[in-house]
């Protein structure tokens, strides 16, 4: 007998709410105040530093660069990387055993999931999470467990440090159930700018040991911190055991639609991911991984990484100098390139007309829709990277990108003084 509906799509796919990347950048399209500014999405305002689009343009013209790379990448890029991270590991790196490249960190990460993850099996993630560890973890048929940070009590009243948001380390000892077998971290943190503090790393990591949960640690902001950075698997041999460290030459090099990653861990962890990965899209880009490569070789020639915390450093700042200016309290980061406000002082119009998609949401997202009609300014609401139980906690917060020119933060400045009649 034919199916009655041959078109019916999976449930994983069936029935998604609009997610808030489609939400805002329609919104921006359709604002009445234009150019956008869009402080939304963490994708860089400009190019990647010209000896890294040297290396790209040279690249294409070497014949093995436009083949594919092998599986598990290119042997160039995963010795430039395991020789720009032995020392933070303090032991020397086995490239061809302890990398793997991956088509950006994303797939990465699902190639890590994909490779331990049975159906029914559980992995703790904190809020807020970035929102593709999620389907990526539901894809093989993992379940996530939730684990909530909380923002320090005064971070609407003031502007407080991104590491006073909290993990209660005894909230996740009980999230652990016989069926845990991975935890993800995120440091330095998207959304929040989260450095985890060494004491905190190591609460997560001896748990782990003994309980034998793999730890996924996500740090593809590894070379934007502005305060000490410990890097979990160096913390002990044995959570070094259990640790697969995510990387991302999009972020390290300002070139975000190159999708190039990259996952370091033990032999026993790294030949399943790259397993995975083989099944999922074989090989990555190769000209990239090329261009990568030579970022790496030649980035402390340049000065780059320096130069490069310390640019982005510089933006955070200058853009944060508007919320002191209009009185609003932000969480300060510590790390990557997004900032928290509070906008809790933040009257909207009460007769203000949303429409129901947005009506339907959390007040972040009505701020989120109020900024880009009304100021030109886009951002994103932190609550969808919540779950529905916990988003109160952030309702009041949005997310702003400072990775942009600085014309562009400036012409942000110029638009958010508009926000002073609303404020109270």
């Amino acid at each position: 007998m034919p199916r009655s509906d041959p078109f019916k799509p999976a449930a994983r796919v069936a029935n998604q709410p609009q997610d808030v990347w489609s939400i805002i950048n329609e919104a921006a399209a359709a604002s009445p105040v234009q150019p956008i500014v869009n402080m939304g999405q963490g994708f860089f305002g400009y190019n990647p530093p010209q000896f890294v689009l040297n290396a790209a343009k040279e690249a294409l013209d070497k014949v093995e660069c436009n083949q594919y790379s092998p599986t598990k990448g290119r042997p160039r890029l995963k010795k430039a990387i395991a020789k720009a991270y032995s020392p933070f590991f303090g032991r020397e790196l086995d490239p061809e055993k302890e990398v793997t490249i991956t088509t950006g960190a994303n797939e990465g990460m699902l190639s890590a999931f994909m490779g331990f993850l049975e159906s029914g099996d559980e992995v703790i993630v904190f809020e807020p999470f970035f929102d593709q560890y999620v389907s990526n973890i539901e894809m093989p048929g993992g379940k996530v467990v939730y684990v909530p940070m909380h923002p320090p009590a005064r971070g609407a009243s003031e502007t407080t440090s991104a590491g006073d948001w909290t993990v209660d380390i005894k909230a996740f000892e009980a999230a652990i159930t016989p069926r845990t077998r991975m935890v993800v971290i995120n440091t330095p943190h998207n959304p929040i700018g989260k450095v985890f503090s060494r004491d905190e790393l190591l609460a997560i990591g001896n748990l782990c040991v003994e309980h034998n949960i793999i730890i996924l640690s996500d740090e593809v902001y590894d070379k934007l911190y502005y305060v000490p950075f410990t890097r979990i698997a160096t913390l002990s041999p044995e959570i070094n055991r259990l640790t697969l460290t995510v990387g991302s030459g999009g972020k390290l090099f300002y070139a975000t639609g190159w999708r190039v990653g990259w996952l370091i861990g033990q032999e026993h962890l790294i030949k399943y991911v790259s397993a995975a990965h083989t099944r999922i899209c074989y090989s990555s880009v190769s000209p990239l991984q090329e261009a990568t490569a030579i970022g790496f070789e030649e980035a402390e020639g340049h000065n780059f990484w320096e130069e490069s915390k310390k640019e982005m450093k510089g933006k955070m700042d200058r853009f944060n100098a508007i919320w002191d200016e209009l009185g609003l309290p932000y969480s300060d980061p510590e790390g990557g390139y997004f900032v928290l406000v509070n906008m809790a002082k933040v009257k909207l119009p009460e007769d203000y007309v949303f429409p129901p998609h947005v009506a339907s949401r959390p007040r972040d997202f009505k701020l989120a829709w109020f900024l880009i009609v009304e100021l030109g300014v886009a951002a994103i609401p932190p609550t969808e990277f919540f779950t529905p139980q916990n988003a109160h906690i952030v309702e009041d917060w949005l997310r702003f990108a400072v990775c942009k020119d600085d014309e562009i933060l400036e012409r942000a400045h110029e638009r958010l003084r508009g926000l002073k009649k609303y404020i109270q």
